[in-house]
């Protein structure tokens, strides 16, 4: 019987995140890197990638980077098969890249909605379908993590965000993460999504000036919002051994909020 610190362990794992050179994702290589997956990070700009790779490194995490962009389909193939070249396989696939827009429902664009749809669903069915074929269900092994959000758990108050494909899709996530599970529980390969909360990003900056990171914290049970790293321990569960009899399984990361809303 492995102990608790075996079964967290990532020795000779290898992943690939999406989105990972800056905020949720970069927080989400450390901890894959920290328990020793090897990995592979792409986003689109490659000056980002260059500097989360480097901290990365400085950190002693085996990591290197492709610059693509997954809401273009065209982009999919190409950077899964240079990741697998890479390492030789994909054991952790974490869809973590994500847009946003905010506009009022009755007149938000449509060249917004594809934007955010594109990105946050479409490129998530197309990448793990990907993988999965090239990758996970012919070894009988897989974790795949979805970085959903609380806000794909309710609506947004009248006062609050414009964000209706945001929250859209991010519902959508949460329900392709439960119906990928159950079709792929078959193949060994697990499926479960991170919903965060507020934590401070790119993304969510003019939300937290708008909204008011004090005000946001005071309607938070536990008072604050999340940090640089929060979302490591979650990840961990669902990326090793140590949960690998959890699939379709949607774990809020939001010191709360969502309980009481």
């Amino acid at each position: 019987m492995r102990t608790t610190q075996q079964l967290f362990d990532l020795t000779g794992k290898t992943a690939l995140v999406t989105g990972g050179s800056r905020g949720l994702g970069l927080q989400i290589a450390e901890a894959l890197g920290e328990q020793g997956a090897k990995l592979v990070l792409t986003s689109r700009k490659q000056a980002d990638l260059d500097e989360a790779v480097a901290h990365l490194q400085e950190r002693g995490i085996a990591a290197s980077a492709i610059a693509a962009d997954v809401s273009q389909e065209s982009a999919i193939a190409p950077l899964v098969a240079e990741t697998i070249e890479r390492l030789g396989h994909i054991d952790i696939l974490v869809n973590n890249a994500g847009a946003t827009w905010g506009a009022a429902a009755e007149d938000y664009p449509v060249e917004g909605w594809d934007k955010v749809m594109d990105l946050n669903i479409r490129s998530v069915f197309l990448l793990s379908q990907a993988v999965g074929k090239q990758s996970m269900i012919a070894r009988r092994y897989g974790r795949i993590i979805n970085v959903a959000s609380i806000t794909g758990l309710f609506g947004n108050r009248p006062d609050s965000m414009q964000t209706i494909a945001y929250n859209t899709s991010k519902g959508a996530l949460i329900n392709f993460t439960r119906t990928l599970a159950g079709e792929w529980g078959r193949y060994g390969i697990t499926v479960n999504a991170l919903a965060p909360g507020f934590f401070p990003s790119r993304m969510t900056k003019g939300t937290l000036e708008h909204l008011g990171e004090e005000d946001l914290a005071r309607r938070t049970p536990l008072q604050r919002i999340g940090d640089d790293e929060d979302l490591k321990g979650a990840t961990l569960l669902f990326a090793s051994d140590a949960g690998k009899h959890v699939t379709g399984q949607i774990l809020a990361i939001d010191g709360g909020i969502s309980a009481v809303n």
